[in-house]
């Protein structure tokens, strides 16, 4: 029987008088790869966005191995300790070093020392082929090299879930295939993931399920073969039809 790490229910998100996510349910279980697909504008960064608390959801409850983590008295620094993030934008330290940047999240979040700080960012760094440039800082490597130094990043810090907000969209189309294949090879290694992404062949080929929202909504979700390949909703058959060819 699948264990379920995370449980969504009723989740809706307003800023001001704009209502972004409406009703969200929808649960992750222990090595689920789930692909959230949609329009820009559809909520989908929004929605990782409040799963990882970085935006405060305005009603309903994520449940945490059961545990309502928006409820009064949860420690939301502790869940997010768990909870990974692989942004669109890198969100590096210019400041640092490679090594640095995956070191000094272990050493404030997690009170690791700096010796297995290091030993840790270093298994992840060779993971994703970046151990040769530990002691570049961000503005020497590419868009696509920084994308996997923040991946080794979001690793070293031991997550249960990986979540990855359009890791491709702010890469030239050179380099969007460097960061897919190390996705994929994650993928396989087991870990639960969570990517907002408009790559429709990762989402197709990678992904146990795929979630198509449109306005705010959960439009439609399932298998990748049930979501491309017998689309049920109007709204989701218009969408995937620009991706066909």
């Amino acid at each position: 029987m699948s264990e379920t790490i995370l449980q969504v229910n009723h989740l809706s998100k307003s800023f001001g008088s704009n209502l972004v996510l409406r009703d969200i349910d929808f649960t992750v279980d222990k090595g689920d790869v789930i692909s959230i697909i949609g329009a820009s504008g559809s909520g989908k960064s929004t929605l990782l966005r409040c799963i990882n608390l970085l935006e405060m959801p305005s009603s309903g409850e994520i449940l945490y191995h059961g545990r309502n983590i928006l409820a009064h008295g949860s420690k939301p620094a502790q869940y997010r300790s768990h909870v990974g993030m692989v942004f669109q934008s890198f969100n590096l330290f210019n400041n640092m070093t490679v090594l640095e940047n995956c070191i000094v999240g272990q050493q404030r979040v997690l009170k690791r020392g700096r010796a297995e700080s290091e030993a840790h960012a270093m298994e992840f760094l060779e993971r994703v082929g970046m151990a040769p440039y530990i002691n570049a800082r961000p503005r020497q490597i590419s868009g696509g090299q920084k994308q996997r130094v923040a991946i080794a990043r979001a690793l070293a810090m031991g997550p249960e879930v990986l979540l990855f907000d359009e890791p491709t969209s702010a890469l030239d189309p050179e380099m969007v295939g460097e960061v897919l294949q190390v996705m994929r090879r994650l993928a396989e290694t087991g870990i639960t993931m969570l990517v907002v992404t408009h790559e429709m062949a990762f989402a197709r080929d990678v992904s146990h399920r795929v979630v198509y929202m449109s306005q705010g909504v959960i439009c439609e979700q399932g298998t990748p073969d049930e979501l491309f390949s017998h689309p049920k909703k109007p709204e989701t058959i218009d969408f995937l039809a620009r991706f066909r060819g």
